[in-house]
């Protein structure tokens, strides 16, 4: 079998990790001064002016918007009161249209009902007449029809006709009561 040789000793006299060497420690501070000093001007001078015009005009924008959102609001505002302004004058409108149209319907159905109301007491009026008219004529014929009736009954009790005049003057008589 081979041999291993493991060696734990630092080959060449080095004695460990050279940046945890004290002679070593002035020149990393140094490169660790300037390489900082460097950063911080490179940062200051190009990216934090970049960084800092983007965040301005994000600012700029958001205000902007903000406003153009405030002039939105306000437009519908005005808006949302036109149409409400609207919408009360056209319920007004209507509400007027309404009334006018029941007070037209309402004259028009009273100006029909005193049109069929004279119609109809100049229909009562003319049956009223015709049933005057009537009556006279039957008023007429009742006394021949009572003149002739009495003379009738009077023959066939007494067996012998009465004379028409006396017949005529006892139903006269007794219609006049």
């Amino acid at each position: 079998m081979a041999e291993t040789n493991a060696h734990t000793e630092a080959p060449g006299g080095h004695s460990g990790f050279p940046p945890f060497q004290s002679e070593h420690f002035f020149s990393q501070l140094v490169w660790l001064g300037l390489s900082f000093v460097l950063l911080y001007v490179l940062m200051a001078r190009v990216a934090l002016p970049r960084i800092g015009s983007i965040f301005a005009a994000r600012s700029k924008h958001i205000a902007g918007d903000l406003k153009a959102a405030e002039r939105f609001k306000e437009q519908a505002d005005a808006a949302h009161a036109a149409y409400e302004k609207a919408l009360a004058d056209a319920r007004n409108r209507a509400q007027a249209i309404a009334n006018t149209t029941r007070e037209q319907q309402a004259q028009a159905a009273e100006e029909t009902n005193k049109r069929l109301e004279a119609q109809l007491h100049d229909r009562l009026a003319a049956a009223e007449q015709s049933i005057a008219a009537t009556r006279t004529a039957a008023m007429g014929n009742v006394g021949s029809i009572a003149a002739d009736s009495a003379a009738a009954i009077v023959e066939r009790l007494i067996g012998k006709a009465p004379a028409t005049q006396e017949v005529a003057a006892a139903v006269s008589d007794v219609l006049k009561h």
